[in-house]
């Protein structure tokens, strides 16, 4: 008798261990995709991926690409990450973090008449478009997405200054989308630039500086800690 309730023990013991080993916490994982928003400062690895790795602790996938935008359709686009729709990867990520759109309004029709390919990357109702299409395929795998505005030009004669309007169209849409989704936020960065202060950007006046970076990190990371 003594010696069957040894073993029964032993294998409550197993039981319990093995119970705690399956429920022990993952680290999160956490994917990147956009534009050289989320590129520019990588060389000093203080892009917004190597901030948000080092605060978080965890590993961050960045398949952002420098110049990608959603309006790419080339065979080769994709394999280069140039088509942010086609940047996702699967798995079981537990957040997406992207951006983009400003290449297509700046670089496709520039920042002017631009309402057939402001509608190509979303509709007025949020609903259509590459960029909920993009989204909902990241929403389907579980992750909850997170996306990410574009700094405003502090009024120091930025080469984009003309495109506020439209690029205050396309946010103003991308917010009506994160609204009818509790997984999807939107972070909008247009208030963190004081007007006159050059300090948030580089001196191309359009990407962020190491400043800049750090402060959309930071926006990102109160949202993760937000919905944990």
């Amino acid at each position: 008798m003594p010696r069957t309730a040894a073993c029964l023990g032993f294998l409550s013991l197993i039981f319990c261990l093995f119970s705690l080993s399956a429920t022990a916490k993952e680290p999160m994982r956490v994917l990147v995709m956009g534009d050289s928003f989320m590129v520019t400062n990588a060389r000093t690895q203080s892009a917004v991926p190597h901030l948000l790795e080092r605060s978080l602790g965890v590993k961050v996938r960045s398949q952002a690409v420098v110049g990608a935008r959603f309006g790419y359709n080339l065979p080769i686009s994709g394999a280069l990450g140039m088509n942010i729709s086609k940047q996702y990867r699967d798995g079981n990520w537990d957040y997406v973090v992207m951006n983009g759109g400003g290449n297509d309004l700046w670089l496709g029709c520039g920042c002017t008449r631009c309402k057939k390919r402001l509608n190509r990357l979303i509709s007025a109702d949020g609903r259509k478009g590459s960029i909920p299409a993009t989204v909902a395929r990241a929403r389907s795998s579980g992750a909850r997405v997170i996306y990410v505005g574009y700094l405003r030009s502090p009024g120091l004669g930025s080469p984009i200054e003309h495109c506020r309007k439209v690029g205050d169209a396309l946010e103003a849409r991308i917010a009506v989308m994160a609204k009818q989704d509790p997984g999807v936020s939107f972070i909008s960065l247009a208030d963190m630039v004081p007007h006159g202060d050059a300090s948030f950007h580089a001196g191309d006046m359009i990407h962020p500086s190491p400043k800049g970076s750090a402060a959309a990190a930071k926006r990102v990371l109160a949202a993760i800690k937000g919905g944990r």
